[in-house]
């Protein structure tokens, strides 16, 4: 039974953030178990057919997840979350991984062939998690949100407890408050102890995992006829925040006609920006989803006639 006590000052201190580096030691994972992750089946045939980027890295599941940092931001990048993966003692194993600089190494040699190209859905799945989390903060309270986050989660006086953990999941917060942590590849709550002035952090797993290999819906034609196939197709790739790098990596465009079509989207009102460290994440806004919603309601009703 995991268990995380609350004080008074934790709630008040409670973040949310995505982690890559998580993400891609949960990946490796889900490889390992494909019976287990049956809503990965089209990735993990694409990720098995890896070569020793992976296979190099299985042998180490148990030391990778005990050396894993909880996230220091939000939206960090996997650069700045690997110089963290350190631990107490060199790797054994089959492989001669030895020490933090080599696993490093050996982890993003992993992200690069088997995550990266697929970073743009993920993160897109995770940032709307963190969304729809922070408005059920805002609107409905912490409890409704630790009652969301998965079905073996229990809140009861100042306790979140589940089923299935290690026995070592048990802390108290004492003051530092929690990073909950959204993942598409954990299938359980996982407890990360906080290092220094860091946070504990919880992983959950993500709402709207199963829609993640899904092949994304082209806009209608009524859509398209009034934007342009490209700026529809950008537009209905904004539900969820997202960059121009990524939305290049989805639609296939050059990052400067992505740019292009968000300036004339932004400047016609369906769209809007904000800066978020070194990028720009843009969402549909009132107006753009409006038109998204109507394009949708317009097919729908045409399918079931």
């Amino acid at each position: 039974m995991g268990s995380v006590r609350f004080g008074v000052d934790d709630l008040a201190q409670l973040r949310f953030a995505v982690s890559p580096l998580l993400e891609t030691v949960a990946a490796l994972r889900a490889t390992t178990d494909p019976g287990g992750h049956a809503l990965h089946l089209p990735w993990i045939k694409r990720a098995l057919a890896v070569g020793a980027e992976r296979t190099a890295l299985v042998p180490h599941l148990a030391e990778l997840a005990a050396r894993l940092p909880p996230p220091r931001c939000p939206l960090a990048e996997i650069d700045e979350e690997l110089p963290l993966l350190d631990g107490p003692a060199p790797l054994g194993g089959s492989t001669p991984l030895n020490g933090s600089a080599e696993l490093a190494g050996a982890v993003l040699a992993w992200w690069r062939v088997g995550v990266r190209p697929y970073w743009a859905r993920v993160r897109a799945v995770l940032e709307a998690d963190l969304a729809y989390r922070t408005r059920q903060l805002a609107e409905d309270g912490i409890q409704e949100v630790f009652a969301h986050l998965h079905p073996g989660l229990r809140w009861a006086d100042d306790r979140l407890t589940w089923g299935g953990g290690p026995a070592a999941d048990r802390l108290d917060l004492d003051g530092r408050g929690i990073t909950l942590t959204p993942s598409v590849f954990s299938t359980r709550p996982i407890l990360l102890p906080g290092r220094g002035p860091t946070p504990p952090c919880l992983v959950y797993p993500a709402r709207g995992t199963g829609t993640l290999w899904e092949r994304s819906a082209e806009p209608g034609d009524g859509l398209a006829r009034l934007l342009g196939r490209s700026r529809a197709g950008l537009l209905s790739r904004t539900s969820t925040p997202v960059t121009t790098t990524a939305l290049a990596e989805q639609t296939g465009l050059t990052p400067g006609a992505v740019s292009q079509h968000l300036t004339v989207l932004r400047e016609t009102g369906l769209v809007t920006g904000h800066r978020y460290r070194r990028e720009v994440y843009y969402r549909a806004s009132e107006l753009g989803l409006a038109l998204l919603g109507e394009e949708g309601g317009r097919r729908r009703t045409s399918g079931s006639g």
